[in-house]
Formats: C-alpha cells, sequence, structure tokens
C-alpha cells in the first residue's frame, strides 16, 4: 500500500476526490468499494493472521458496503465471520455488496446491544459523514466495541470520530489499526484522532493521479528531509558563533528559573551562535554554575533589558515570566522593540489581557492557553483544532503553533501545517519551554519564521520520539537535549 501521502483533506473533499475517480478516472463506484473491501481484507490477514472469528459491524453507507466485502473475503478465506448490522440494512447505498454476501452464504444479524465472541472486530459502522454526536444503538454499540477487549479495524476512520475535526462526536471506536481510503482526512492527526486510530494505513484505491491534480488540500504533514536539507545544510568550515545569531530567552521569575534554563539549553543544543537569559537576580549564579554555555543576566527592571535586546538577534519569552508586575513590564518593553519574538507560557497569558498585533513574532500556545487568547473554553478549542490555531494567526497576525496530539502550525494567508511526530510522554513539565528555545534558536540561525515554527515543531517532537524509545512514561525535557543535537545534524 502506499505510503502515507503529506496532503489532508476534509471529509467533503474526499467525497469530491471520490467523485472525480467515478466521473473522471471512469472508476464505478462498486469498484471503488470492492477495492477498500479487499484492501483492508489483506491488512487484516497480515496484521491477524491467527484471528479466525471475525466479528464484523456494519452501518449505514459506503462504510458498510466496505465491511460486506471484507467479510465476504474473510469467509471465502475459511474464518467464520459474524456479522451484525445497525441501522436499515435494506436502504444501504452498499445494497448490491450486502446481496454479494448473503447469497455467497454468509448471515447477519440485528445488534441487539451485545456482541458475540470474537478474536477480531472490523468497525464498519460510520465513515467520514457523521456531523452529530452519536446516540441510541450507535453510541451503544461503540461502547461495546471499546469494552470488549478485542483488536480492532475501523474502515476509512473510527466510528464517532470527526473527520474534519479531530473531535469525539460522544464518543469514538479505540481501533488498533485504520485503514483510509482515497485521500488522508485532517481529522485523523489531531485532537483524540490519533488515540482513536492507532496504526493507520493508507490505501489510495489505485486512482490514478490525475483525479487529485488541482485539488488543494486543507492541510500538509510536516516532512522532516525536506525541511532539514533545505533549512540546515553543513555549516561553513570557517564559520564562526557570530554567524548562528543571539537568543535572548526572558523569563524566570522568582521560583521559576527550571524554566529557562531549559529553554536556553535547547536554543544552544539547536544550534543558536549565542545565548542570553534575562532573569531575575535570585536566578541568575545558580543558572551560570549549571549552564556555563548560556549568559545569565539579573534583570529586575526594563531599563536593565535594553542593552540585552540592543544585542539580540530573536527573543524568546515567556518560559517562567510569570503575570505579576516584574512579567508584565518586561513584557511591554519586549513588545515595544523591532526583534522577531517567539511568544509562550505566562507571555500568552498577558497578551491575552492585552491583546495586540504585529507580523513577525510566533506564539506557541497550548490549548488552555489558546482558549483564554480567543476568549473562548477549552472544549471550543479541542472542538476544532484547525478552526481555532487559524483564527489566531489572523487575530494576532502571527505564526501560531497550538500545541497538544497532532499540534498544527498556522501561517496567515497559507496552507496550516500538521505534525504527526511526538508521543504521550511529552505530557511533562518543561516541553514547552524547551520548544520555544528550539523555534528561537532556528530563527536566529536565519530561517524565516513560519520555517522556523515548523521545523522547531517537528524536531522538538521527533527529539521526544527519539527520547522515549526508553519509555514514555517519566520522559522529562532534559531527555530531548542530546537527541535535539543529533536531529539538527543528521
Amino acid at each position: 500500500m502506499p505510503a502515507l501521502p503529506e496532503a489532508l483533506f476534509t471529509a467533503a473533499q474526499v467525497r469530491e476526490l471520490d467523485r472525480a475517480a467515478i466521473e473522471k478516472a471512469g472508476i464505478p463506484a462498486l469498484e471503488l468499494m470492492q477495492r477498500a473491501g479487499h484492501g483492508a481484507w489483506h491488512i487484516l490477514a497480515n496484521q491477524w493472521p491467527g484471528a479466525g472469528r471475525i466479528l464484523v459491524l456494519c452501518g449505514a453507507g459506503n462504510n458498510a458496503g466496505e465491511g460486506y466485502v471484507l467479510a465476504a473475503q474473510a469467509q471465502v478465506q475459511g474464518r467464520e465471520v459474524a456479522l451484525l448490522t445497525l441501522g436499515d440494512p435494506a436502504r444501504l447505498p452498499a445494497a448490491e455488496m450486502r446481496g454479494r454476501f448473503l447469497k455467497a452464504g454468509g448471515t447477519e444479524t440485528r445488534f441487539d446491544g451485545k456482541l458475540p465472541q470474537a478474536d477480531l472486530i472490523v468497525d464498519a459502522l460510520l465513515g467520514t459523514g457523521l456531523d452529530r454526536p452519536l446516540q441510541g444503538d450507535w453510541l451503544r454499540a461503540v461502547e461495546a466495541v471499546n469494552a470488549a477487549g478485542l483488536p480492532v479495524l475501523s474502515l476509512d476512520i473510527p466510528t464517532g470520530l470527526n473527520a474534519d475535526t479531530g473531535a469525539e462526536m460522544a464518543g469514538a471506536v479505540r481501533a488498533d489499526v485504520t485503514v483510509t481510503f482515497i485521500g488522508l482526512k485532517t481529522g485523523l492527526f489531531t485532537g483524540a484522532g490519533p488515540e482513536c486510530c492507532g496504526l493507520l494505513r493508507f490505501d489510495d484505491l489505485a486512482v490514478p493521479a490525475s483525479v487529485y491534480a488541482g485539488a488543494l488540500p486543507r492541510a500538509l504533514r510536516l516532512r522532516s528531509s525536506r525541511m532539514r536539507e533545505r533549512h540546515l545544510p553543513p555549516r561553513r568550515r570557517d564559520a564562526h558563533k557570530g554567524d548562528f545569531g543571539h537568543v535572548l530567552v526572558v523569563g524566570g521569575d522568582q521560583g521559576m528559573g527550571g524554566a529557562v534554563r531549559l529553554c536556553a539549553e535547547a536554543a544552544l543544543r539547536t544550534g543558536a551562535g549565542l545565548v542570553s537569559i534575562a532573569t531575575r537576580r535570585g536566578h541568575a549564579e545558580a543558572l551560570l554554575a549549571g549552564l556555563p554555555e548560556a549568559m545569565p543576566r539579573p534583570v529586575e527592571t526594563p531599563e536593565e533589558l535594553a542593552p540585552l535586546l540592543a544585542r539580540a538577534s530573536v527573543v524568546a519569552v515567556g518560559p517562567g515570566l510569570g503575570q505579576d508586575a516584574w512579567g508584565k513590564a518586561l513584557l511591554e518593553k519586549i513588545l515595544a522593540s523591532p526583534l522577531p519574538l517567539v511568544v509562550d507560557a505566562d507571555a500568552l497569558n498577558l497578551l491575552a489581557r492585552s491583546p495586540s498585533k504585529r507580523g513577525d513574532w510566533i506564539l506557541t500556545p497550548h490549548p488552555g492557553e489558546a482558549a483564554r487568547l480567543l476568549d473562548a473554553s477549552n472544549a471550543h478549542v479541542q472542538g476544532d483544532r484547525f478552526t481555532a490555531v487559524e483564527a489566531l494567526a489572523r487575530r494576532f497576525d502571527a505564526v501560531t503553533v497550538l500545541k497538544g496530539s497532532g499540534s498544527l502550525i498556522a501561517v496567515p494567508g497559507e496552507t496550516t501545517s500538521v505534525c504527526t511526530a511526538g508521543n504521550p510522554g511529552m505530557a511533562a513539565p518543561g516541553m514547552g519551554d524547551v520548544l520555544t528555545g528550539v523555534i528561537a534558536a532556528l530563527v536566529a540561525q536565519g530561517l524565516a519564521l513560519p520555517d522556523a515554527a515548523r521545523m522547531g515543531v517537528y524536531v522538538h517532537a521527533s527529539a521526544g520520539d527519539l527520547a522515549a524509545r526508553q519509555g514514555e512514561r517519566g520522559l522529562m525535557a532534559r531527555d530531548l537535549m542530546e537527541p535535539l543535537r543529533r536531529l539538527v545534524n543528521v
């Protein structure tokens, strides 16, 4: 099967691709359905060769048709197949495939709230058209699948997952493997999407490239090799540290000196030529002892910040900044400077109180900070992460990174990017401070802000994946430092 493409589409766009395959490429709809069902069967057979009893749940639409094709193929191959239906099978657009399955000796039973014994469940209940919360038997079926403790293969998308946003529609199937068809759907890659999909496989159903010509993706997956080759070429042999920029990290209010330490070290490991730290007087000595490569400076007033700003290439502001008078005064001074900024943590919370616009900054909120910046709820942000990140980019005229599962990068006027690297072990203190340092270092080395944000997010997430090879639980922000160095030198 093809590798995962870069382009991501909405459910409506994939329906248009499907229509183009039928009308322009001349592939009958039933042929596409057969290809999908057969492709899913091959994945099942390879992934679970010992599964003798297969339970297929068929709902409505083409998704059910693909389920009937798979069930028929499993039966031909000597597997024991139990097929449960929801909705009205007689009204299925896939009625032809249902008829073939029954004619070949297959049987179906109405779902009554219980699942028969099986070795594996195939979720062919609802496809990408779901636009309202599950209820009734549909919700009960999803809950039964998740409670069964069996491996699950979902066809096209796990039932209950919004194909566009990655939000759960009251509940969603937790699949071990999802095989999706024709085009990758945006909701598979952010929010609850990665958790619900499990291992994601893609089958283009042998649709010709001409079908995709002119289709404008809703979003693009980040791809590492292209970014590194373009933006981080080998350094000149006669280079010196002044060639690679000067990052000024501002933050570390009383008791929060660790945040600026992590940010500064990440900037150094990502290749910044010089790193200074403007922080509270009480932290400067400890920072000098723990990270001698950086240059900590005690700063108690905005006036003391001025000479540091004069020497910097980029400012990373927010780690441990706090929201009291000290942090507020420093942020106001920084916002008045002409330097490019990477804004995180408490600097974002302060910005939410007094919004402003400027075109030369990168905002890196997590969902809670994004909600405050949008004057909305966390649930609103997570309910449609694409809309939220793009709204932030427009509202603040900023390159915006919405962190979380499937981090998103929005640039005003450009296609949103999705990072598919990263892991739940990175839900740990200090990870955002590290990301801020990584992005700032890339800006210091001359990358345009959109490129620095995209590459920074990908390198940071990939470093987390390398560090997590020893286990996700117990992963610490400091564990990313050595992988960061490796990744920016590949």
